[in-house]
């Protein structure tokens, strides 16, 4: 699912070029569920962002699904990110003013769905997430869980190759913590791929497999 060969990315700080990522290999297979866990500073964010079509890097390949990012730019990169990855993040990043469905069918509207077919599948991830009582609500009547829960459909509703997760428990106390986590697990036990970032070595615990990274090693 995710190929990455010799991947270097560097940043220039003043007179100086800092190496982020040092020509690292990662790999996740279909289905599996991964944890990336590094400190802070450690590169996590940038791989998380190269991983997202969101960054490029100087040199090394990038395989998503088979598909050779490293041979794209601009809006191919766009297209690859909007069908291909669905992104959970730690401050869930809902539109306050839009209600549960309709934060949900947006990215759908986006790539092209009609509204009514939009609407049907939204309505049909809602369910599977167990909030169809809260459809018609918007993001500051739920708790913080019942949000996760929403951002976790909306990047699930377009069917993408992998679910990216930033740090999805970072913004919740520990009981809901673990209820997005078996969540993540039951997600992944239907058959989906996750690649989870994370600096909290008991969240990283529960996924099948972890990516250490640190100083843009990975160990």
């Amino acid at each position: 699912m995710i190929q990455m060969k010799q991947i270097v990315k560097s940043y220039d700080v003043g007179d100086e070029v800092l190496t982020v990522l040092k020509s690292i290999d990662v790999s996740v297979a279909p289905n599996e569920f991964v944890a990336v866990l590094g400190p802070s500073g450690s590169g996590k964010s940038t791989l998380m962002n190269i991983i997202g079509c969101m960054d490029e890097w100087d040199s090394g390949e990038y395989y998503l699904d088979g598909i050779p990012i490293h041979q794209m730019k601009g809006e191919e990169l766009t297209q690859v990110r909007n069908e291909k990855i669905g992104f959970i993040f730690q401050k869930y990043q809902l539109i306050p003013t839009y209600t549960v469905i309709q934060n949900v069918v947006m990215p759908l509207l986006v790539r092209g769905y009609s509204k009514t077919e939009a609407t049907i599948l939204a309505m049909e991830t809602i369910e599977l997430l167990g909030l169809t009582e809260r459809m018609g609500h918007k993001p500051s009547e739920l708790s913080g869980g019942q949000q996760q829960r929403v951002a976790v459909a909306r990047a699930l509703v377009g069917h993408p190759a992998i679910l990216l997760a930033d740090e999805p428990t970072g913004a919740l106390d520990s009981k809901t913590g673990h209820e997005v986590i078996n969540l993540f697990k039951n997600l992944h036990k239907a058959g989906n791929t996750i690649v989870m970032i994370t600096h909290d070595e008991n969240i990283a615990k529960h996924a099948d497999r972890i990516i250490r990274i640190v100083d843009g090693n990975i160990s």
